[in-house]
């Protein structure tokens, strides 16, 4: 008979509820009846209203309990977890509950399953073979094979990765770079941190794949301040991924060279943004850089870099592994493949839910998220983080797609969808937008620098009734100047929020309901 397998999550979401405590439990537990098991410690599935989520290995397959508390425990095993067996927290298959079953995972087709740490584990599931594939090919097919993909930017800006690639590889240096942006500070998002935490091979996949394909041989990651976890984890695979010549001088035995650094960033917002992010790595303060040049032709130390999003670099590895025709064949329209979206807020079923894109707003808010975990009516929701638009139940038929988006005002960002009940008041959410784009303004430029802190004091003076009219056209002047005039998306898209509740939720202003509808 094998040993008994017993999964338990280490991501920061189910460490949050309690997932340590479970491990500590299930361990105590075993040792007080003589059991011989092995505990594995795994990323989430990203289910987060059932973490701590465990599951056992049983006749080839898994069987999940959820959600696992300490006190648990004992019971769980009194009713043959082992085996299996039924009790009152059983999931059954995790592939069969309904959110997981509804995906299509290719991105995150490993988290929550594999050990985390393990290459033997990582290798056993498909992992390094786009690496090897990639070595195979040779640096200009595989950035033709990115391409081909269709593969945009998953940070936000949706820019083709490939054509980024491409022109990284054509520029003449003696030095290029990979910088991963994993500064992931957008409301309601945490994809980049469930990669890191439960599958951090395929971004060093993902990373040295990029390296060999622009010929670069030096490689950067930054991750917020706000993810210990994350640092720790993705330095422990950095170090298991050396040690197995998968980085190094020779990458996988290839006469490639490529390593990684980690850098952790101060925790200012503004350090998204691929510019000010490279300053920061310079060791400046970060502060935007006005573009041309691009960071493809002078990043870096003014060096020839690309600058990827974790996800992005993360959905490299599927795409050579698989071929290009193969990841391109899912998605709509020009987005291609598949968007890991994060259900957040107030909302039922919070979590990670991967899927080509196409499913609208409504199936993923009422359907996938279940509605409002308060019950209530869904009133709005942001999607896109801080700087994204607010959209009414009467835009929920939006197709989740970079231009269908686009057309309505709003912006997909990094995939984050945060639910607001009918308590929410549009006019405080308008006024967080300029006050929040006040506070992380670099204060290079002068449109996202003043306009925000002069976008509180209008919105504050329509709030109270004063002069309504002309203020509520000096916003719209103010919003028009900070879109066209500011350096970078914080000042640029901090309008969105603002625009958009104004639009859609004039009553939340003092203006008549029907204000939206007669212009």
């Amino acid at each position: 008979m094998s040993r008994p397998r017993i999964f338990v999550p280490r991501d920061a979401g189910a460490l949050a509820v309690g997932a340590d405590e479970v491990e500590r439990a299930i361990a105590a537990a075993l040792c007080r009846r003589g059991i011989d098991a092995e505990i594995v410690r795994t990323g989430s599935r990203g289910l987060f209203w059932l973490e701590p989520m465990i599951e056992v290995a049983v006749q080839g397959a898994r069987i999940a309990y959820g959600p696992v508390t300490s006190a648990d425990v004992e019971a769980l095993f009194d009713a043959g977890v082992l085996e299996g067996k039924p009790h009152a927290l059983r999931l059954g298959k995790p592939e069969e509950i309904p959110y997981l079953k509804r995906q299509t995972r290719l991105t995150f087709a490993r988290c929550g399953i594999v050990d985390r740490l393990s290459i033997a584990d990582y290798r056993a599931h498909g992992g390094f073979k786009g690496l090897e594939r990639a070595l195979s090919l040779g640096p200009a097919a595989t950035v033709e094979e990115v391409v081909r993909s269709g593969l945009r930017g998953r940070g936000g800006a949706g820019f083709p990765t490939g054509i980024k690639w491409r022109t990284t590889a054509q520029a003449q240096a003696p030095q290029k770079y990979i910088v991963c942006n994993a500064d992931e500070g957008d409301s309601g998002t945490f994809s980049d941190r469930m990669i890191m935490e439960g599958d951090p091979f395929v971004l060093i996949e993902g990373m040295a794949i990029a390296g060999m394909a622009v010929g670069a041989t030096k490689g950067f990651i930054y991750i917020r301040s706000e993810y210990p976890h994350a640092v720790e984890t993705f330095g422990r695979a950095l170090a298991a991924a050396g040690a197995e010549g998968y980085l190094g001088p020779r990458v996988a035995g290839s006469a490639h060279e490529f390593d990684i650094e980690i850098r952790v960033g101060a925790g200012a917002y503004v350090c998204g943004e691929e510019t000010a992010l490279l300053d920061s790595l310079e060791g400046k303060r970060g502060m935007v850089r006005a573009k041309p040049p691009l960071p493809a032709h002078h990043g870096l130390f003014g060096q020839p870099t690309v600058v990827n999003n974790v996800i992005s670099l993360a959905s490299v590895p599927i795409i050579l592994a698989e071929g290009a025709d193969a990841y391109a064949a899912f998605g709509l329209g020009r987005s291609r493949g598949t968007m890991p979206i994060q259900l957040a807020g107030n909302v039922k079923y919070g979590g990670l839910f991967e899927a080509g894109f196409g499913v609208t707003l409504g199936e993923l808010v009422d359907d996938i998220g279940g509605g409002t975990a308060s019950g209530r009516p869904v009133r709005a929701v942001q999607v896109g983080g801080p700087l994204g638009a607010y959209f009414p139940r009467a835009l929920f038929d939006t197709p989740f797609d970079y231009e269908a988006f686009a057309a309505r005002d709003g912006l997909i960002g990094h995939g984050g969808i945060v639910v607001f009940d009918d308590t929410v008041d549009m006019a405080r959410q308008a006024r967080f937008a300029m006050e929040f784009c006040a506070i992380e303004s670099c204060g290079k430029c002068t449109p996202c620098r003043i306009g925000s802190t002069r976008g509180v004091e209008v919105i504050d003076r329509i709030v109270r009734g004063e002069n309504q009219a002309a203020n509520l056209a000096l916003i719209e002047e103010l919003c028009a100047t900070m879109k066209l005039g500011s350096l970078c998306a914080l000042g640029g898209f901090t309008p969105y929020p603002v625009l958009s509740a104004l639009k859609h939720f004039p009553e939340d202003f003092g203006a008549a309901p029907d204000r939206a509808a007669a212009e």
